[in-house]
């Protein structure tokens, strides 16, 4: 995973951010704590700040960097999670690591979320999302898919995983409070993470 690629993927998902402000605002509005999306901005914008940084590092430090810079930037209950997933990648990928390490790598920084947020699939969060998309990435990187039919099918699990979150009984949060009332509402955090996902899905499909 290349420097210059990663400092792509922070600039696209930041505009990403800001283009769907609207959409993320409304959800958290309707289940969530109201500062999500000022939270997730303020972590893309610290995030950008520090891209002069990541230039010549290597991969893992890189994403040490991005965790660090998230726990110190990011507020609320989302912090501490997307800064866990980063710090846990960072000990275990290298630089040239192939897709299969990526994906094991993948999958121990959502299982450090799981861990932290004591929270697992079908609790209507973030994980939602992220495990589907980890066991997908799993299954395709030990199949060697190529790049292009690789993002394809994640970009489609993380949007299907998305919306599954609309018919879940939230377990954690302000939105566990809610009980039924939360039903019939998507995850904003959930919602995040799929912009995310498939954000870095389009800019590995024009590499």
């Amino acid at each position: 995973m290349e420097n210059d690629f990663i400092i792509k993927c922070i600039d696209s998902v930041a505009q990403c951010i800001i283009d769907r402000e609207d959409e993320i605002e409304s959800l958290d509005r309707a289940i969530g704590d109201g500062d999500h999306y000022i939270n997730i901005k303020r972590g893309s914008s610290a995030l950008q700040s520090i891209k002069p940084e990541l230039e010549d590092i290597p991969t893992n430090e890189i994403f040490k960097k991005i965790g660090m810079t998230l726990m110190t930037s990011v507020g609320g209950a989302s912090g501490p999670l997307f800064a866990s997933f980063f710090l846990s990648v960072s000990k275990h990928i290298e630089e040239g690591d192939n897709l299969q390490k990526f994906s094991q790598a993948f999958a121990l920084g959502v299982e450090s979320i799981m861990q932290r947020g004591k929270s697992k699939l079908g609790d209507k969060t973030m994980l939602d999302v992220l495990i589907p998309v980890s066991e997908k990435l799993k299954v395709l990187a030990d199949d060697s898919y190529e790049i292009k039919e690789l993002t394809k099918q994640i970009d489609l699990v993380a949007q299907a995983s998305v919306k599954a979150t609309k018919d879940l009984l939230p377990t954690k949060g302000r939105a566990a409070g809610l009980a039924d009332r939360a039903i019939g509402h998507i995850d904003p955090g959930a919602k995040t993470c799929q912009l995310i996902i498939s954000t870095i899905c389009y800019e590995l499909n024009k590499t």
